[in-house]
């Protein structure tokens, strides 16, 4: 893209911000449906990318006091608590709302970019931000002030809609293949309440565990390489099953100074922010590397940890975790509280059956 002109991404937006501080949208603020004036847009529709989401909403006092957050169709979205870097072009016939402290907004002015390039391209920068995330990871990660400043490339239009044209077909493509994936993740969780539904007996999650904890709570930026121990985060995290299609590394130096935080072959990993409760197993390759700021949990050997891990992603497990959620800004979930969750005992045998149909299933998605 060195050949094309470059200008300061502010000179390209009419508004580039951040939400609202979080004390000015606690959980107080919240009205029910019937009382409400507009929906709040929050992180979890950047991360899903979907309008269909539970929705949260304000009164009219609300949203006049923070009408400078307003958003609308056409407006990109922006995670950067947690789970940072994440976007989604909010549709045009979005209904209009206002933004939550979690998210950061970009109205583009008219006849600059194409809106589906431009949020192409701002996905590829935006890796940067995401590595950079400081602290314990659910502080602000990204900059509306520094974003601005940068050089972003403009295309003339019609390039951009070739672009575009060319990667929404690829897109296309791996979205089917996405869908194939998500029906036999439904297979899975219709066998597990097919199984266990019945079940009456219950045992608490740190009760049948080793130990339920945080990984790594601080990082920082000198601390990646190109190459070394890959780091676990949030991103890599789907139901039931890693993802590491989007990887970072850190020096083994500094892996090192976190010996007790090593990860087993069979550990679940759970995000404990951005969209908490979220859970799958460590695969054997990734036995020895660590993880930022999720939670781990290892087992006794008395249960199979590919049957806790589907409790955990399973209604139940997601009614658990929402009862337990904290935070307004980033909501998340501790270590002590998941490690209050009650799990349906189901013989072991019961649960290796289990076990082993979601390893055939798995054979399909590999497939």
């Amino acid at each position: 893209m060195s050949e094309y002109k470059c200008s300061p991404l502010g000179n390209n937006v009419e508004e580039m911000f951040i939400g609202p501080f979080g004390s000015s949208l606690k959980n107080e603020c919240f009205v029910d449906e019937d009382e409400a004036y507009c929906m709040v847009y929050e992180q979890k529709h950047a991360i899903q990318k979907t309008m269909d989401v539970e929705t949260r909403y304000v009164n009219e006092q609300k949203y006049n006091e923070l009408k400078r957050f307003n958003v609308r169709g056409g407006d990109i979205i922006v995670s950067c608590r947690g789970t940072i870097g994440e976007t989604f072009i909010v549709p045009d016939d979005a209904p209009f709302g206002i933004m939550h402290p979690s998210i950061m907004k970009i109205r583009l002015k008219e006849g600059v970019y194409d809106r589906y390039y431009f949020n192409l391209l701002l996905k590829s920068r935006l890796k940067k931000h995401e590595a950079e995330a400081n602290g314990s990871g659910i502080k602000m990660a990204i900059s509306a002030t520094e974003l601005g400043k940068e050089l972003f490339p403009v295309p003339t239009m019609e390039e951009q809609l070739e672009i575009t044209d060319i990667i929404s077909r690829i897109s296309s493509v791996i979205e089917k293949r996405k869908q194939e994936l998500s029906a036999l993740d439904d297979l899975i969780k219709a066998r597990f309440v097919e199984m266990f539904g019945s079940i009456k007996e219950e045992q608490l999650l740190g009760d049948i565990s080793e130990f339920v904890t945080v990984g790594i709570a601080n990082s920082a930026t000198h601390a990646y390489a190109e190459s070394g121990i890959p780091m676990l985060r949030n991103q890599n995290i789907k139901e039931n099953y890693l993802d590491d299609t989007d990887m970072i590394y850190i020096k083994p130096e500094f892996a090192a100074q976190y010996e007790s935080k090593k990860l087993k072959e069979n550990d679940i990993i759970v995000m404990r922010t951005g969209y908490p409760g979220v859970a799958c197993l460590v695969p054997k390759k990734y036995e020895g590397c660590q993880t930022f700021t999720t939670l781990i949990v290892r087992l006794k050997e008395d249960n199979n940890p590919s049957y806790v891990c589907s409790y955990i992603n399973s209604d139940l497990g997601k009614r658990f975790i929402d009862s337990e959620k904290v935070g307004v800004a980033q909501q998340n979930v501790g270590a002590k509280s998941l490690a209050k969750m009650p799990i349906k005992i189901a013989r072991k045998q019961l649960q290796d059956e289990y076990a082993d149909f979601v390893n055939q299933v798995d054979k399909s998605k590999v497939a």
